[in-house]
């Protein structure tokens, strides 16, 4: 099937293009892998995005999608392989099951979660090992919760499950917080998080479901195991490029753009928190977004 704009990855910037192409009369698809709404669905509150005081990122995200769907995008849940230039102006992008063509593309697909690359890490995702406190947090509700990571993520995190959790732990690699301030000081002044520094995860204990955590003190080298069925990490993100490395530049695993969100391929634009930048805000993904699908819509009308 042939679009004007095929867009790789449904979080808001990906949405956010899809709107401004939608507007000057595109047809657009979008193709997303796991879900719509990106990394910002999983956050408990988005405060600061202008206009809006607070919101849950999912609720965020679900009227994001509602607009454009409104505006009449088409969109599959699928996984981009590869993305192919025949010529100019017609692309060709390979999923695992469909093939499309589009006169221009917008790449959007986000980043991944970090992992600690521990054995039977993998195999514990869904049994204990969470990445998502907002999908998962519910299930342990009354019971004593586990956090690892130190930034705004792990904060964020802390500060939802402490709503409906007696007791929640968290533990951090340095022997300082980062993130945002009015949520350091948040954490810091809750009588329900419990912060321990310098701490280090080695291993995983569960071979089926987990069993417990052993940590190491940086500091002090003393090893620490802790019994428990549950687990949070919050230690970041990492690109997931690799796939078009063979026709656009990368830097560190990021996509390079200049200013008007174009590529080193002329046609494939580049949005969101899959660029190389300083700053990963909703707010710069949603405007990064815009300037794409603008852009993209001129290349497509030249």
């Amino acid at each position: 099937m042939r679009y004007d704009i095929v867009i790789v990855g449904g979080g808001p910037s990906g949405m956010s293009a899809a709107l401004y192409a939608l507007r000057e009369n595109k047809k657009v698809l979008i193709i997303e892998k796991e879900s719509f709404g990106g990394q910002i669905a999983t956050s408990p509150r988005l405060e600061n995005y202008p206009s809006i005081e607070k919101i849950s990122g999912l609720e965020f995200a679900d009227n994001l999608f509602s607009q454009i769907n409104n505006l009449g995008v088409d969109f599959e849940l699928d996984e981009v392989l590869e993305i192919v230039k025949l010529e100019e102006k017609k692309f060709l992008i390979k999923t695992n099951f469909k093939q499309y063509e589009a006169g221009a593309v917008i790449i959007a697909n986000g980043v991944k979660h970090r992992t600690l690359n521990l054995p039977n890490e993998e195999k514990l995702i869904g049994h204990g090992i969470s990445y998502c406190a907002t999908c998962d947090g519910p299930f342990y509700k009354g019971e004593e919760v586990n956090i690892i990571g130190d930034a705004n993520s792990a904060l964020q995190y802390a500060l939802m499950l402490e709503s409906y959790c007696p007791k929640v732990n968290m533990y951090c690699l340095f022997d300082h917080l980062f993130g945002d301030e009015i949520l350091q000081n948040k954490v810091l002044n809750s009588e329900k998080i419990f912060i321990n520094y310098n701490m280090s995860l080695i291993e995983y204990i569960g071979e089926n479901n987990l069993q417990g955590l052993v940590f190491k003190n940086t500091k002090t080298g003393e090893i620490i195991k802790i019994n428990t069925n549950n687990v949070f990490i919050a230690i970041g993100q990492i690109s997931d490029n690799k796939r078009f490395e063979n026709i656009i530049k990368l830097d560190q695993g990021y996509i390079l753009t200049n200013n008007n969100m174009e590529t080193s391929l002329k046609g494939v634009f580049a949005c969101g928190d899959t660029i190389k930048k300083d700053i990963r805000q909703v707010i710069n993904a949603c405007s990064e977004g815009s300037i794409s699908a603008i852009n993209a819509v001129k290349y497509l009308n030249q």
